[in-house]
């Protein structure tokens, strides 16, 4: 059996979330979501299998396919948790601006729309919520 830990270079990462969510997520959950967070940045996509092969442990692929697919299937984050975590992380909190978009698109007889809020800082932005609403409009 292989060891799962977490690399040094991921222990930074770890460090940052186990000290924000520290009493609300247990260790397991945290190592995950930041192999999670660091594999997305290298693989810049959101493929399960992508995903599972840019996991820096020592596990099997398969076993990290599957570890990324029950965290998905049966975990759910708070978002309110997640807002925090970032706003924490912020550098400057009093030059924001909050922008809100909301967007409709019409594909075939339902329409698509799209709420999203984010706060702009400079040239960065950072979405807080995105909404998808598809609902049939009845005549």
């Amino acid at each position: 059996m292989k060891n799962a830990n977490v690399s040094c270079k991921d222990n930074d990462l770890v460090s940052v979330l186990e000290t924000h969510f520290k009493g609300k997520l247990n260790l397991a959950r945290i190592k995950f979501i930041s192999l999670f967070v660091i594999a997305l940045t290298k693989v810049r996509t959101v493929s399960f299998e992508n995903l599972a092969r840019a996991f820096d442990t020592q596990a099997e692929e398969s076993s990290s396919l599957r570890r990324i697919q029950r965290f998905i299937s049966s975990y759910s984050l708070d978002s309110d948790l997640i807002a925090k975590l970032i706003f924490s992380l912020l550098p400057n909190k009093e030059q924001l601006t909050l922008s809100i978009d909301r967007t409709n698109w019409k594909f075939g007889k339902p329409d698509s729309i799209s709420l999203q809020s984010a706060f702009l800082m400079k040239v960065i932005f950072l979405i807080l919520i995105s909404l998808n609403f598809c609902h049939v409009l009845r005549k």
